[in-house]
């Protein structure tokens, strides 16, 4: 580290998630003390060859864990909270974070053994909380899990926001709709910075609902006459609201394949969520339902090779079987760098005589990131100084940093994992670069 960093000063460091999707890890200094927000992976690919997750290197946080105030999570994602049972032993740290987050997160650390020694702080959804020197306020979005956040980060030096994921929908089936009011009241602060969600910035088209879909993943599962497996991500919730109806419409029994499953639908039930659809079937005791009676929600959308459908497909699943006559449906996007994984499985699958159906032959997906016209909405209620798009392969970043130039916001800034972004003149620029490797485990 050089003389050039001033840990008094207000500062934003990436460790994971600027120039990449997934492994998110942001950090806020300011007065000698440290906030975390997220802290999650990504998945191993032929880039590291054995490795099941990637995780950031905790390196910089490890030196300064004495002054480490808290560690925030925006929601419950993998790639925004799966490192934490990983790497908290090192931190040491409070977590704060709303019920549901909290939910999964507590299953999580639980399977590692020592979940009971992890101080987590319930927050209520539009909450804050008094970290000194940092105040944080929850601003409630929408997005594709229950009860997103954006932070509201405030200090003497001035005040950040922090969008986490997010995206503008109006029919939420699960959860409130984005705090429109909230975010408007940010345009009277002078916002700093807004760190920015860049993932969707190509998308053009109008915001759509998770509600849009419902109608078509109900006639495509009724139209089906043997079993059918549908993989969507396991925390998605709202998606398992939607399927557990189509497949109660087309008179099927929704079975839930897959561990992580099973821990996200508890940790909804906990939180109020899915009491009203019928309960799901364990994978163990659907064995006796015929064909057409059945209904799989399976993990594996991005082709993780340890999950319930890439064992199904390479017929190693010792309760679920899928053959011809079957049809298996990805109700999830695909994450650029997962293409080559997630069309190994399709490719077993076909060749058993299983039907595929995709997003791209149906619309039976939407995102849950912002495309290019919710990102100008948003700008035009915060109205942010700065732009600091995060969440995103650098094409992702450069090409919201334009559009945000495009639409008047004063000042961006493309930052790199380790870049150390702090307040100096006035302005936020990056002054050096601090070590932000990665870490594998198998």
């Amino acid at each position: 580290m050089t003389t050039a960093f001033d840990p008094a000063a207000l500062s934003f460091i990436p460790l994971g998630g600027c120039a990449e999707i997934g492994m998110n890890l942001n950090v806020y200094g300011y007065k000698g003390k440290w906030l975390i927000a997220d802290c999650g992976i990504t998945f191993g690919d032929e880039r590291a060859p054995g490795a099941d997750v990637i995780m950031p290197d905790p390196g910089f946080l490890t030196k300064l864990k004495d002054d480490i105030v808290a560690l925030v999570a925006t929601h419950a994602h993998e790639d925004h909270i799966g490192a934490i049972p990983y790497l908290w032993p090192q931190l040491r740290c409070p977590i704060y974070a709303t019920g549901f987050t909290a939910s999964v997160l507590k299953r999580k650390m639980a399977m590692e053994g020592f979940g009971r020694e992890v101080p987590i702080h319930i927050l209520p959804m539009s909450g804050t909380v008094s970290l000194a020197p940092f105040n944080v306020q929850l601003i409630t979005l929408t997005h594709s899990i229950p009860e997103p956040n954006a932070l509201v980060i405030r200090t003497d030096a001035g005040t950040i926001l922090h969008t986490g994921d997010w995206k503008l929908d109006p029919q939420p089936i699960i959860g409130e709709a984005t705090d429109e009011a909230a975010l408007r009241k940010l345009a009277d602060e002078n916002i700093l910075a807004m760190i920015c969600d860049s993932t969707n910035v190509f998308v053009k088209d109008a915001p759509s609902s998770e509600t849009d879909i419902k109608e078509h993943l109900t006639r495509i599962i009724g139209e089906q006459t043997g079993r059918v497996a549908v993989a969507c991500f396991a925390t998605n919730v709202a998606r398992l609201h939607t399927i557990a109806e189509a497949a109660a419409a087309a008179g099927r029994t929704a079975v839930l394949a897959g561990a992580s499953l099973r821990r996200i639908y508890e940790a909804a039930h906990e939180n109020g969520y899915l009491h009203d659809v019928p309960p799901f079937l364990d994978m163990y005791d659907a064995q006796h339902l015929a064909a057409h009676k059945v209904l799989y929600l399976c993990t594996g959308s991005q082709g993780e090779p340890r999950s319930a459908l890439a064992r199904i497909a390479r017929k190693a699943h010792p309760q679920v079987r899928l053959e011809r006559g079957d049809t298996a449906i990805f109700s999830a996007r695909i994450i650029p760098g997962n293409e080559r994984s997630i069309g190994h499985i399709q490719n077993q699958l076909a060749a058993s005589g299983v039907k595929i159906i995709t997003e791209r032959q149906a619309p039976i997906h939407v995102s849950g990131h912002p495309g290019e016209q919710e990102l100008l909405q948003m700008y035009k209620w915060v109205k942010p100084r700065m732009v600091i798009p995060v969440h995103g392969e650098m094409r992702h970043m450069l090409a919201q940093a334009e559009l945000a130039k495009s639409a008047g916001v004063p000042e961006t800034l493309v930052v790199q994992n380790g870049d150390v972004v702090q307040l100096k003149d006035g302005r936020l620029q990056i002054v050096v670069q601090t070590k932000a490797g990665r870490l594998a485990r198998t």
